[in-house]
This record gives structure tokens, C-alpha cells and sequence, in this order.
């Protein structure tokens, strides 16, 4: 498995950045392509809804897991 690497996101009309792995982040990006949402709309309804002890790439690495469990 890859090394986290940082990746820039806009949330709110601010950047920020999560550090993924490359799995992880072709996930995240496959998903959004499946929901027909742009990544920085996913990412702020992750944003929006995680828990605030949970860090954004923890909720993104959540989410993703979720989201795969959940499809058969």
C-alpha cells in the first residue's frame, strides 16, 4: 500500500488538504464520478457530517469503506 500523500480540497470556498493514499484518494474520486458530485461537494458533505473529533482524511477513509460494505 501507498504512503499518504496531501491532497488539496476546497471546502466552504477554502482550501485545505488531506493526506490518502492512492487507493483511498482513486476511491474517493470514483465515488464522486459515480454520484455525478463534483470531489469538493462530496468532500463537504463529509465535512458537514463527521463527528469533530474525527479528522477529514479518517472520515473520508470512513466513507469510502462505507460506501463499499454497502455495494453488492
Amino acid at each position: 500500500m501507498s504512503r499518504p500523500v496531501k491532497r488539496s480540497l476546497t471546502l466552504k470556498g477554502h482550501r485545505t488538504s488531506v493526506s490518502l493514499e492512492d487507493d483511498f484518494w482513486q476511491a474517493f474520486r470514483d465515488i464522486a464520478a459515480q454520484k455525478s458530485k463534483p470531489i469538493n461537494a462530496l468532500a463537504a458533505e463529509i465535512d458537514a457530517t463527521r463527528d469533530l473529533d474525527t479528522g477529514l482524511a479518517s472520515a473520508i477513509r470512513l466513507y469510502v469503506l462505507q460506501h463499499y460494505r454497502n455495494t453488492p
